[in-house]
């Protein structure tokens, strides 16, 4: 989809279930606004989405003029503001609940500011988000539905899912973990039509009938949603798929909490589905609003979830056996599991329609790889051939700090000659983005707004180089087998596959090999889980908003949830043996795949991380440190930012 936010005011938000030390500050406007609704706006507006709304929704306490009368809660009025700034107003109650009318007064109300930009994947018609039913339920939904709920060819994402949520049971006091006594036969949860979800998504819903604010992300996290918690300093409560840059925060009278603004306003929120009921305060007469996080209902997620593997310490002559010969089915079933995903994220999708009668430009490519010629990206890459309709050509993603020397330049150029060797019918066009670290000071400002709230060095290096490699902005070779003149090209493919998540489950990355070595499998195993189960703070939240911000959307094959199923339900000494040498021990199955679709020499590549292959870490250390020596002695990759007086 593109992005979502919410900016709440004027409630008092009692977030104890979550934080039991917490203490809610009382809604008042802050002194100074850090980041107010424009910015906001125009962060998700430069993604370049198809359309981009917004709708205020005003809930406020009756206050009866008889005594010993019940404060209650009602909903106002709805405002809409679409992409062209064109305002209507609808009113969504009974006129004579919303004031002025039987004893009723508002003397306190909470406002719930939704924005919504929308780029549009699928579906035969455009759609406007937030989307608004005639109950008064609001969505503004940022993902993609790749199973668990029935989406047909010519349906949107959103729609049906609003359709879902709108027969949901509406009693907001139970913990919705499983079905209330008061809930009807054919009704279900919130949390139990999410939990159904395959696929990626961010989410804000205001369930009308039960005053109930849903939001959340799903259980890998593969979609942005940052959060701002109320503080004394800003009482507001934020939802947002990216950080906006705020003005306030560039200013130069505004050192004072410069470093509020950089370090401390926005975290990243933990998976998961949390409601926010709202209730009129017997305190003060106040909107007041009560948080919880609700479990997933289904059973197989919350096994994902947990990240258990079944055969984790081989037996001597288990690991023997592997070693000499390799069960080639479960090479068969990685390899079936891993098309089938590719498939569903590369099918279905609106801009295919609109090519196929006619309205796409010649050469089009619908879909394009983040390539660097390694391993992961050329299995997407074979895949995704297997997938794609012949007629359209493929894009693939190459940055490089270097020139021609860069790893991951070399690479790629010798990735593409094998992938032609497979595939000589289909046009490969690897497209050369070529980069200047020292000449990208407003983007590295940019880039910074946009991993936050991650702040590391070696975050800000893998940042630069997606933002760049999903702007698809570089050159081709004319003709093909990459021969004839180089040109300038600009990739227009709006999806963007990513092989985020191989080297987590597969062991991948060489600290594994550490682990292996000071403590076994066991150790092993535990370090995978680890990083899997915080792949949602370290990678994946930055990796979506630094791509997402070029109009693409990024998808991530190797974290399809029946590919992490097949992958756990394989015996780790088959997943790697990191008892042999790099190139062939680790990412074991993934390397047999290769060899499956006949990527010999990308099967023997040894694993090299996308700052490294770019050599943007190499310029990277230059500029900020003086030289790598200095920055290894600093452990540059951990260093924070603002911590450095270098930076730009």
């Amino acid at each position: 989809m593109c992005g979502i936010a919410l900016i709440l005011s004027g409630i008092r938000i009692d977030l104890s279930n979550l934080f039991p030390e917490f203490i809610s500050p009382p809604p008042r406007p802050p002194q100074q606004v850090l980041y107010p609704i424009d910015d906001i706006k125009a962060a998700l507006y430069r993604r370049g989405p198809d359309s981009i709304g917004s709708k205020n929704v005003f809930v406020s306490v009756n206050k009866s003029s008889s005594a010993g009368a019940e404060q209650d809660l009602s909903l106002v009025e709805v405002e809409v503001e679409d992409s062209h700034h064109c305002r209507t107003s609808c009113d969504l109650v009974n006129k004579e609940s919303s004031g002025g009318a039987s004893g009723f007064s508002h003397e306190s109300f909470g406002e719930l500011h939704f924005i919504g930009a929308t780029l549009q994947l699928r579906g035969t018609k455009p759609i406007m988000q937030p989307l608004v039913d005639l109950s008064g339920n609001i969505l503004v939904y940022n993902g993609e539905i790749f199973g668990g709920i029935y989406i047909s060819r010519d349906s949107n994402d959103s729609e049906i899912l609003m359709q879902y949520l709108g027969h949901c049971c509406s009693f907001a006091s139970h913990d919705h973990n499983s079905k209330h006594s008061f809930c009807k036969d054919e009704e279900t949860s919130v949390p139990e039509i999410l939990s159904r979800i395959k696929g990626p998504w961010a989410l804000i819903y205001w369930q009308n009938s039960s005053k109930t604010l849903w939001f959340g992300r799903d259980a890998f996290g593969r979609r942005s949603l940052l959060v701002h918690w109320p503080t004394p300093e800003d009482s507001r409560f934020l939802l947002t798929s990216v950080s906006p840059p705020s003005s306030e925060c560039e200013s130069s009278d505004f050192q004072e909490s410069k470093g509020m603004c950089k370090l401390n306003f926005w975290e990243e929120l933990p998976c998961g589905i949390y409601s926010i009921s709202m209730a009129a305060s017997k305190m003060d007469g106040c909107v007041f609003g009560e948080l919880k996080k609700h479990k997933w209902t289904d059973s197989n997620l919350e096994e994902l979830i947990q990240w258990e593997r079944a055969s984790v310490q081989p037996e001597a002559d288990e690991l023997s056996i592997s070693c000499e010969n390799a069960p080639l089915e479960l090479s068969h079933k990685v390899l079936t599991v891993l098309r089938e995903s590719v498939m569903r994220r590369t099918v279905l999708n609106r801009i295919y329609q609109t090519v196929s009668l006619g309205h796409g430009p010649e050469g089009y490519a619908p879909v394009a790889v983040l390539f660097s010629g390694g391993l992961d990206s050329m299995i997407l890459s074979a895949l995704l051939d297997q997938c794609l309709d012949p007629k359209y050509e493929i894009d693939l993603l190459n940055v490089s700090f270097d020139g021609l020397s860069a790893p991951d330049r070399i690479s790629a150029q010798a990735g593409v000659k094998e992938l032609e060797t497979i595939a000589p019918s289909r046009r490969w066009k690897l497209v050369e983005i070529d980069a200047d670290l020292m000449k990208l000071t407003s983007e590295m400002k940019h880039v910074m707004s946009l991993i936050s709230p991650a702040k590391t060095y070696m975050d800000l290096n893998i940042g630069v180089a997606l933002w760049l490699a999903a702007g698809g902005d570089g050159w081709i070779y004319e003709g093909m087998n990459h021969s004839g003149q180089r040109i300038k090209y600009k990739s227009e493919a709006r999806i963007l596959l990513v092989g985020s998540g191989a080297d987590e489950q597969c062991a991948g990355y060489g600290r594994y090999k550490t682990k292996f070595r000071n403590g076994s499998w066991l150790a092993l195993n535990e370090e995978m889980k680890l990083d899997m189960q915080r792949i949602w703070k370290r990678n994946l939240g930055r990796d979506d908003r630094c791509i997402a911000d070029n109009g693409k959307e990024a998808r991530f094959p190797f974290l399809d949830e029946d590919v992490i199923r097949s992958l756990l339900n394989i015996p780790l000494w088959e997943i790697a043996d990191l008892n042999r040498p790099n190139g062939i021990g680790d990412k074991k199955i993934l390397r047999e795949v290769a060899q499956l679709l006949g990527l010999s020499g990308a099967a023997v590549l040894p694993k090299r991380a996308i700052q490294f292959g770019t050599r943007i870490a190499r310029e990277s250390n230059r500029k900020n440190f003086g030289s790598n020596r200095a920055a290894n002695q600093a452990s540059a990759g951990s260093v924070e930012i603002y911590s450095s007086s270098n930076f730009i």
